[in-house]
């Protein structure tokens, strides 16, 4: 690969998106316009940025990589994303005509709007928004430092300055409108990759006869373990039932009957594109069984078997990947920044006419933040299911349970996310080899956790019409309405 080329084409392209966002960005005049688009994403739009955000990181480094070492075992990331967003339609959509502007006010709400769980929840997003981040960050740099060749800690600055640049100008105006058209780069891209790698391994029978027996096995299990395997999809589902930049969408949508439409057709996209990542994984196996690194396995195959030109245009649909993902998840701990935990801090919310400019120094900090850590970790898989199963698992819980279950309350909320945290710590320490990840024991612990301190406590006090009412007079403060 030319590199000069690459960088050339690569900035041109971050100019263009940096253009999209000056120009998207009139539309912003509140903060509810800055942050949640005005919540009136038609359903293109709302389609585009979560096909994007589930083309990220995770597919296009780490299912890759996953497809590379494991074979067929490259679909269980889109398996598992694909069963998360069509359960998050189908379960989650009807909370967008509660207006709520953060998952924190959501799992609040659930049990009386009760101020501690609110702000427990909103540092647990924060955090878990700064840590999708940085695992986009760390794909992106490891990516960029492969193909440029450039020292990784360099790639990685210069993937989080690149798409801080064009979020921090549009808002989720951006987010959305630069996200749908990278998920038209990415389809193409990686469809075109898949075919091209096949053909440079000789064909699907030679490809077929180059991975290891126990590879080939239906979604590699004999090679994984099912109970590893189980796990594997199962973290990624969850990270999606309980990950911010999803409910986002759901804030952000027009109505109920358009984040269903969305979710479902963007579930079932992706179910179907799961199989993708694994075949350039094992196209790239089939080429070169002996990679230094298997995250490496997609710019390879683009290097390898694409002409120059499609090359280029694949690669920068790489790392449209990471920074769509990325945009969606830097938006997401923003809100619940100036949200959640502005009030908790200062006890009122940020004023009206500051929204905006506070959201784009906030957009900074969280950044900043996610590259901090971004800089002391290179393995994407194991970064993201760790962080899912450690801060996301009890959010998910929390969730479900408050949704589907009225006695849910605020001590059985709170023992959830205590309960999948120290589930998720002790066998990340002591049984990772037998569990794979800690998604299972963690989401057991917590259901069962808060089920049982629910029964032992009183129930809320207040009702949900009641709780809703205190969540909005707080939020109409913050848009000036009181």
């Amino acid at each position: 690969m030319n590199t000069s080329l690459f960088l050339t084409a690569l900035a041109a392209y971050i100019v263009f998106l940096i253009a999209l966002s000056v120009y998207v960005s009139r539309h912003n005049k509140s903060g509810e316009d800055f942050l949640l688009a005005g919540r009136g994403l038609p359903i293109f739009l709302t389609i585009g940025t979560t096909v994007a955000t589930m083309v990220g990181t995770g597919s296009s480094m780490g299912a890759v990589g996953f497809g590379y070492a494991n074979g067929w075992g490259g679909m269980l990331y889109g398996v598992g994303g694909a069963v998360g967003i069509l359960l998050l339609g189908l379960w989650f959509a009807p909370v967008r005509k509660l207006e709520f502007m953060t998952m924190s006010e959501e799992l609040s709400y659930y049990v009386g709007a009760n101020r501690w769980v609110k702000n427990i929840v909103a540092v647990l997003i924060f955090i878990a928004s700064i840590g999708w981040l940085g695992a986009h960050i760390l794909g992106g740099g490891l990516y960029l430092a492969w193909i440029a060749d450039i020292d990784l800690q360099l790639a990685k600055i210069i993937i989080a300055v690149s798409f801080a640049i064009y979020v921090v100008i549009g808002g989720y105006h951006a987010v959305v409108w630069t996200d749908t058209l990278q998920a038209i780069i990415l389809f193409i891209g990686f469809i075109l990759m898949a075919v091209l790698a096949v053909d440079a391994a000789g064909g699907w029978g030679e490809l077929m006869a180059a991975q290891p027996a126990a590879n080939v096995s239906l979604l590699a299990i004999e090679s994984i373990g099912g109970l590893h395997a189980l796990s594997l999809a199962l973290v990624v589902a969850v990270g999606v039932l309980a990950t911010p930049s999803f409910r986002q969408r759901i804030y952000s949508s027009h109505d109920v009957a358009s984040v269903r439409k969305s979710f479902y057709t963007s579930g079932s996209l992706y179910l179907l594109f799961s199989c993708v990542p694994a075949i350039i994984g094992m196209g790239a196996y089939a080429l070169s069984p002996e990679l230094d690194n298997r995250n490496f396995a997609f710019p390879f195959i683009a290097v390898q078997v694409l002409p120059l030109a499609i090359g280029v245009v694949v690669l920068i649909a790489g790392l449209s990947a990471t920074m769509s993902s990325a945009s969606s998840d830097a938006i997401a701990g923003v809100a619940v920044l100036l949200r959640d935990i502005f009030i908790l801090l200062t006890g009122k919310m940020p004023p009206r006419d500051k929204v905006i400019a506070y959201s784009r120094l906030s957009l900074i900090l969280v950044v900043g933040l996610a590259l901090a850590f971004a800089l002391l970790s290179n393995d994407i898989i194991g970064y993201i299911t760790t962080m899912i199963s450690t801060v996301m698992a009890g959010m998910f819980v929390c969730g479900l349970l408050g949704r589907f279950w009225p006695r849910y309350n605020a001590p059985g909320a709170i023992a959830s996310l205590l309960a999948a945290s120290v589930a998720s710590l002790v066998v990340v320490n002591f049984y990772a080899d037998f569990w794979g990840n800690p998604v299972i024991p963690a989401v057991l612990s917590a259901l069962f956790t808060g089920f049982v301190v629910s029964l032992l406590t009183k129930p809320s006090q207040l009702t949900p019409a009641q709780a809703l009412q205190v969540l909005d007079e707080e939020r109409r403060a913050m848009e000036g309405s009181l």
